[in-house]
């Protein structure tokens, strides 16, 4: 197999981009990351760092 790596690239619906795994040496391991990619994307927590937050 030699250094062959599995990556994952997150798109947006223009196919863009957005986000690139880490590399996976195994098939199966990427799969899991995925599997856990779509079960956290409901529930995580989005922060725009376009801007700084006002503070008084």
């Amino acid at each position: 197999m030699g250094d062959e790596a599995y990556r994952l690239r997150l798109t947006d619906k223009n196919g863009n981009v957005v986000a690139v795994s880490p590399d996976f040496k195994h098939l199966a391991a990427l799969k899991d990351g995925i599997k856990a990619l779509r079960e956290n994307a409901a529930t995580g927590v989005v922060v725009d760092l376009r801007h700084k937050p006002h503070t008084s």
